[in-house]
Protein backbone atom coordinates (compact mmCIF):
# COMPACT_ATOMS: atom_id res chain seq x y z
CA UNK A 1 0.00 0.00 0.00
CA UNK A 2 1.50 3.40 -1.46
CA UNK A 3 1.32 6.08 1.73
CA UNK A 4 -0.36 9.25 0.44
CA UNK A 5 1.81 11.53 -0.83
CA UNK A 6 0.29 14.88 0.45
CA UNK A 7 0.23 12.80 3.98
CA UNK A 8 4.04 12.23 3.70
CA UNK A 9 4.79 15.68 2.16
CA UNK A 10 2.58 17.51 5.29
CA UNK A 11 4.13 15.17 7.99
CA UNK A 12 7.31 15.85 7.14
CA UNK A 13 6.95 19.54 7.11
CA UNK A 14 5.64 19.60 10.51
CA UNK A 15 8.02 17.24 12.02
CA UNK A 16 10.23 19.85 10.30
CA UNK A 17 8.24 22.75 11.93
CA UNK A 18 7.95 21.34 15.21
CA UNK A 19 11.80 20.77 15.59
CA UNK A 20 12.51 24.26 14.33
CA UNK A 21 10.08 26.31 16.49
CA UNK A 22 11.43 24.36 19.69
CA UNK A 23 14.65 24.91 18.60
CA UNK A 24 14.15 29.11 17.99
CA UNK A 25 12.09 29.50 21.25
CA UNK A 26 14.63 27.42 23.80
CA UNK A 27 17.19 29.43 21.92
CA UNK A 28 15.31 32.91 22.84
CA UNK A 29 14.53 31.27 26.46
CA UNK A 30 18.12 30.40 27.42
CA UNK A 31 19.60 33.72 25.64
CA UNK A 32 17.88 35.60 28.52
CA UNK A 33 18.71 32.51 31.11
CA UNK A 34 22.47 33.25 30.12
CA UNK A 35 22.31 37.22 30.34
CA UNK A 36 19.94 36.90 33.49
CA UNK A 37 22.73 34.48 35.39
CA UNK A 38 25.18 36.65 34.17
CA UNK A 39 24.03 40.04 35.16
CA UNK A 40 24.11 41.59 31.97
CA UNK A 41 20.21 41.99 32.49
CA UNK A 42 18.66 42.35 35.51
CA UNK A 43 16.04 39.35 37.32
CA UNK A 44 12.85 40.99 36.86
CA UNK A 45 13.59 42.57 33.26
CA UNK A 46 14.38 39.18 32.24
CA UNK A 47 11.15 37.64 33.32
CA UNK A 48 9.38 40.06 31.34
CA UNK A 49 11.36 39.82 27.84
CA UNK A 50 10.23 36.18 28.19
CA UNK A 51 6.98 36.87 28.73
CA UNK A 52 6.74 39.45 26.32
CA UNK A 53 9.40 37.62 23.81
CA UNK A 54 8.50 34.25 23.79
CA UNK A 55 4.61 34.09 22.58
CA UNK A 56 5.40 36.12 19.92
CA UNK A 57 7.76 33.91 18.84
CA UNK A 58 5.93 30.91 18.72
CA UNK A 59 2.74 32.11 16.88
CA UNK A 60 4.98 33.52 14.54
CA UNK A 61 6.37 30.10 13.86
CA UNK A 62 2.84 28.59 13.47
CA UNK A 63 3.24 29.50 9.51
CA UNK A 64 6.02 27.21 9.24
CA UNK A 65 3.04 24.17 9.65
CA UNK A 66 0.82 22.49 7.07
CA UNK A 67 -2.79 22.56 6.69
CA UNK A 68 -3.40 19.40 7.87
CA UNK A 69 -5.87 18.26 11.31
CA UNK A 70 -2.61 17.14 13.49
CA UNK A 71 -0.17 20.40 12.59
CA UNK A 72 -2.32 22.55 15.66
CA UNK A 73 -1.36 19.44 18.06
CA UNK A 74 2.17 19.08 17.21
CA UNK A 75 2.91 22.72 17.13
CA UNK A 76 0.80 22.91 20.91
CA UNK A 77 3.95 20.39 21.88
CA UNK A 78 6.57 23.25 21.89
CA UNK A 79 4.86 25.46 24.89
CA UNK A 80 4.08 21.35 26.19
CA UNK A 81 7.44 20.69 26.30
CA UNK A 82 8.99 24.23 27.48
CA UNK A 83 5.98 24.06 30.49
CA UNK A 84 7.08 20.68 31.43
CA UNK A 85 10.30 21.75 32.11
CA UNK A 86 8.62 24.58 34.05
CA UNK A 87 7.22 22.16 36.32
CA UNK A 88 10.34 19.81 37.04
CA UNK A 89 12.09 23.15 37.84
CA UNK A 90 9.30 24.74 40.06
CA UNK A 91 9.08 21.75 41.90
CA UNK A 92 12.64 21.03 42.62
CA UNK A 93 12.79 17.79 40.73
CA UNK A 94 15.15 19.57 37.85
CA UNK A 95 18.51 22.25 39.28
CA UNK A 96 18.60 24.70 36.48
CA UNK A 97 19.53 28.04 38.29
CA UNK A 98 20.12 29.87 35.10
CA UNK A 99 15.93 29.57 34.37
CA UNK A 100 15.19 29.78 38.19
CA UNK A 101 17.16 33.18 37.87
CA UNK A 102 15.64 34.66 34.83
CA UNK A 103 12.16 33.62 35.71
CA UNK A 104 11.42 34.23 38.99
CA UNK A 105 10.62 37.86 40.81
CA UNK A 106 12.96 36.66 43.93
CA UNK A 107 15.13 34.06 43.07
CA UNK A 108 12.58 31.13 44.48
CA UNK A 109 11.82 28.79 42.08
CA UNK A 110 8.43 28.16 43.26
CA UNK A 111 7.39 30.95 41.45
CA UNK A 112 7.82 29.56 38.32
CA UNK A 113 4.71 27.46 39.31
CA UNK A 114 2.74 30.58 39.11
CA UNK A 115 3.35 33.27 35.79
CA UNK A 116 5.68 31.31 34.20
CA UNK A 117 3.49 27.93 34.19
CA UNK A 118 -0.20 29.60 33.69
CA UNK A 119 1.46 31.61 30.83
CA UNK A 120 2.89 28.00 29.31
CA UNK A 121 -0.21 26.30 29.84
CA UNK A 122 -2.53 29.31 28.70
CA UNK A 123 -0.66 28.59 24.84
CA UNK A 124 -0.88 25.18 25.11
CA UNK A 125 -4.58 25.69 24.98
CA UNK A 126 -5.01 28.64 22.82
CA UNK A 127 -2.99 26.65 19.82
CA UNK A 128 -5.31 23.71 20.27
CA UNK A 129 -8.51 25.27 20.61
CA UNK A 130 -7.80 28.12 18.14
CA UNK A 131 -4.82 27.73 16.21
CA UNK A 132 -3.90 30.07 13.12
CA UNK A 133 -7.20 30.99 11.20
CA UNK A 134 -8.75 32.07 14.01
CA UNK A 135 -8.27 35.68 15.24
CA UNK A 136 -9.75 35.19 19.00
CA UNK A 137 -6.81 33.07 20.09
CA UNK A 138 -3.96 35.13 17.86
CA UNK A 139 -5.21 38.52 19.65
CA UNK A 140 -6.13 37.07 23.01
CA UNK A 141 -2.46 35.60 23.45
CA UNK A 142 -0.21 38.56 21.96
CA UNK A 143 -2.34 40.80 24.64
CA UNK A 144 -1.08 38.38 27.35
CA UNK A 145 2.40 39.38 25.39
CA UNK A 146 3.22 42.53 24.81
CA UNK A 147 0.11 44.12 27.23
CA UNK A 148 0.66 42.34 30.50
CA UNK A 149 4.40 42.31 29.74
CA UNK A 150 4.46 45.91 29.06
CA UNK A 151 2.34 47.12 31.90
CA UNK A 152 4.53 45.57 34.83
CA UNK A 153 7.97 47.19 33.05
CA UNK A 154 6.39 50.44 32.68
CA UNK A 155 4.27 50.37 35.52
CA UNK A 156 7.82 49.67 37.93
CA UNK A 157 9.56 52.56 35.87
CA UNK A 158 7.34 55.01 35.83
CA UNK A 159 4.32 54.47 38.26
CA UNK A 160 4.52 56.65 41.23
CA UNK A 161 0.82 56.20 42.36
CA UNK A 162 -1.18 53.46 42.39
CA UNK A 163 -4.65 53.63 40.78
CA UNK A 164 -6.45 53.02 43.70
CA UNK A 165 -5.55 52.23 47.25
CA UNK A 166 -4.37 49.09 48.37
CA UNK A 167 -3.49 48.19 44.62
CA UNK A 168 -0.13 48.05 43.48
CA UNK A 169 -1.34 48.72 39.56
CA UNK A 170 -0.74 52.33 38.12
CA UNK A 171 -1.64 54.34 35.49
CA UNK A 172 1.35 54.12 33.35
CA UNK A 173 1.13 50.34 33.65
CA UNK A 174 -2.39 50.40 32.83
CA UNK A 175 -1.80 52.67 29.82
CA UNK A 176 1.01 50.49 28.42
CA UNK A 177 -1.32 47.24 28.80
CA UNK A 178 -3.47 49.04 26.59
CA UNK A 179 -1.44 49.66 24.31
CA UNK A 180 0.96 47.28 23.95
CA UNK A 181 -1.94 44.87 24.04
CA UNK A 182 -3.59 47.02 20.79
CA UNK A 183 -0.06 46.67 19.00
CA UNK A 184 0.56 43.11 19.68
CA UNK A 185 -2.49 42.09 19.16
CA UNK A 186 -3.74 44.49 15.96
CA UNK A 187 -0.40 43.96 14.70
CA UNK A 188 -0.43 40.30 14.41
CA UNK A 189 -3.56 40.25 12.99
CA UNK A 190 -2.76 42.49 9.93
CA UNK A 191 0.22 40.36 9.62
CA UNK A 192 -2.08 36.73 9.65
CA UNK A 193 -4.24 38.62 7.35
CA UNK A 194 -1.33 38.99 4.46
CA UNK A 195 -0.37 35.91 5.52
CA UNK A 196 -3.61 34.83 3.87
CA UNK A 197 -4.68 32.46 7.30
CA UNK A 198 -7.73 34.27 7.70
CA UNK A 199 -10.74 33.39 5.03
CA UNK A 200 -12.16 35.62 4.26
CA UNK A 201 -10.11 38.52 5.38
CA UNK A 202 -10.59 40.58 8.17
CA UNK A 203 -11.41 44.15 7.02
CA UNK A 204 -8.63 46.27 9.09
CA UNK A 205 -11.18 48.99 10.39
CA UNK A 206 -13.11 46.62 11.82
CA UNK A 207 -10.78 44.43 13.11
CA UNK A 208 -8.20 47.84 14.85
CA UNK A 209 -11.22 49.36 16.23
CA UNK A 210 -12.38 45.26 17.64
CA UNK A 211 -8.41 45.03 18.75
CA UNK A 212 -8.54 48.41 20.69
CA UNK A 213 -11.79 47.01 22.59
CA UNK A 214 -10.56 44.05 23.83
CA UNK A 215 -7.32 45.55 24.64
CA UNK A 216 -9.28 47.99 26.54
CA UNK A 217 -11.45 45.82 28.52
CA UNK A 218 -7.91 43.65 29.35
CA UNK A 219 -6.06 46.67 30.95
CA UNK A 220 -9.07 46.69 33.05
CA UNK A 221 -9.11 43.55 33.71
CA UNK A 222 -5.17 43.59 34.65
CA UNK A 223 -5.70 46.66 36.60
CA UNK A 224 -7.76 44.03 39.36
CA UNK A 225 -5.64 43.77 42.68
CA UNK A 226 -4.79 40.12 41.99
CA UNK A 227 -1.65 38.43 42.35
CA UNK A 228 -0.16 36.57 40.39
CA UNK A 229 -3.18 35.67 37.99
CA UNK A 230 -3.04 38.02 35.11
CA UNK A 231 -2.16 35.78 32.66
CA UNK A 232 -5.60 34.16 33.48
CA UNK A 233 -7.65 36.65 33.94
CA UNK A 234 -6.62 38.95 31.00
CA UNK A 235 -6.48 36.02 28.76
CA UNK A 236 -10.20 34.85 29.49
CA UNK A 237 -11.19 38.21 29.73
CA UNK A 238 -10.36 38.67 25.69
CA UNK A 239 -11.28 35.21 24.30
CA UNK A 240 -14.53 36.14 25.89
CA UNK A 241 -14.85 39.09 24.39
CA UNK A 242 -13.20 37.86 20.91
CA UNK A 243 -16.36 35.49 20.39
CA UNK A 244 -18.31 38.48 20.38
CA UNK A 245 -16.48 40.23 17.96
CA UNK A 246 -15.11 38.33 15.86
Amino acid sequence: MWLDPYFARDSLQDLVATILTFAIALAWLRLLDALAARGVIEQRLSRKLIHIGTGPIFVLCWNLFSSALWARFLAALVPLAITGQFLLVGLGIVKDPAAVQAMSRSGDRREILKGPLFYGVIFVVCTIVFWRHSPIGIVALMIMCGGDGLADIIGRRYGKRAITAGSWKTWPGSLAMFAGGFIFGFGFLWLFNVFGDFQPALPVGKTALSSAVISLTAAVVEALPLRDVDNITTTVAAVLLGLVLF
